[in-house]
């Protein structure tokens, strides 16, 4: 009897220990982070999305990486995310690559190209076409380590106060839209305009401009965006499947040890595959409520404006290609990746979507 409470004693203790352990990893991390955003603080979807980020590096690492997630304009303008963790001031970041153009021209194609790869077809390239090699190349030159956290699936082709009925009526028009989507308006006729998602609204309302992208039905319901625009097209010509970045300050993601590493890396890779499943689910029932509750007028883009983009996005890549001898390495890994996507999309999903609308 004298052993057998011994044993228990003793085992009862361990647990008291193990517990003891992992609540006093949790209270007094080796490692507290910074995560700086370009979105909103909390908005659904993108800001969550980084929320959920910090979150899991938490949880998986057992509390020895603490993140603070800051909203754009919290700790840093929502454009300055990039410098912020180049430079150390936070330890990570949460964005999309498009917005850093004017560091290199090839970041863009980390984020989405216009009539190019879809999200599924963006993960394939990235973790197994050679994208992200290419990425933390670049991004290595400002001390940047780089990850896919997240992907709106296609979007929207945005709010606009005026009706588009053809190639014309894109002459003059001061749109929201960034990245390389923003350059085929410009030589479509257009004013592209590049502004945070914080003043989206106010911009759209006092006429400052005459369109907006975003996202899709999820967010732009939550944006009030219907309030202040009268039509809703589509397709998302400018971003079919675009990725949102993790970024995190190299010296401080090199001295981690090979297990903190691997954690953040897959995390990572959690919250990207998480945020395409959350936009699948939450679109569809967004775009019922615009349109049954708030009587949106939803358009498609007439077929003329969507050939003459296309021929527009297709000068625009190539010239993108020709800057610099890394560019012309990144396109040439993502457009042969995009040929054999094509190719099989063709016979796979275009093919099988075709039949189940005609069945």
């Amino acid at each position: 009897m004298q052993r057998r409470t011994f044993i228990a004693g003793a085992a009862g203790a361990t647990a008291a220990g193990a517990a003891l352990g992992t609540r006093s990893a949790w209270a007094k991390p080796e490692h507290k982070w910074k995560m700086v955003t370009t979105w909103p603080k909390n908005f659904p979807g993108l800001g969550t999305g980084a929320n959920n980020l910090a979150k899991l590096i938490g949880e998986m690492s057992g509390g020895r990486i603490e993140v603070k997630v800051y909203g754009a304009g919290e700790l840093v303008p929502a454009f300055e995310v990039f410098d912020a963790v180049s430079r150390g001031t936070a330890e990570m970041g949460h964005g999309s690559a498009y917005y850093w153009k004017g560091k290199s021209e090839a970041a863009q194609f980390f984020s989405t190209v216009p009539f190019g790869l879809t999200a599924q077809e963006m993960n394939g390239w990235m973790y197994y076409g050679g994208g992200l090699e290419l990425w933390s190349e670049l991004y290595a030159e400002f001390g940047l380590v780089p990850a896919p956290a997240g992907n709106t699936g296609v979007q929207m082709g945005g709010w606009f106060n005026k009706e588009i009925n053809s190639v014309a009526d894109l002459q003059g028009l001061k749109m929201r839209i960034p990245g390389l989507g923003g350059e085929v308006l410009k030589r479509a006729g257009g004013t592209p305009v590049n502004l945070p998602g914080g003043e989206l609204f106010t911009s759209l309302q006092s006429g400052a401009i005459d369109a907006t992208e975003w996202v899709g039905p999820y967010n732009d319901l939550a944006f009030g965006l219907y309030k202040a625009a009268k039509y809703y097209y589509y397709p998302g010509w400018h971003e079919p499947g675009t990725i949102l970045e993790a970024m995190i300050n190299k010296t401080v993601f090199d001295e981690l040890p090979t297990d903190l590493k691997s954690i953040v890396q897959n995390a990572c890779k959690v919250v990207n595959q998480d945020m395409l499943a959350e936009y699948t689910a939450r679109n569809p029932a967004a775009l019922q409520t615009l349109l049954t509750e708030h009587g949106v007028d939803l358009r498609r883009f007439p077929n003329d404006v969507i050939i003459r983009l296309r021929e527009l996005s297709n000068e625009v890549v190539a010239e993108i290609a020709d800057k610099d001898a890394f560019s012309q390495k990144t396109f040439a890994s993502y457009q042969k990746f995009l040929k054999q996507a094509k190719e099989w999309s063709a016979i796979s999903e275009l093919t099988y979507l075709r039949a189940r609308d005609e069945a």
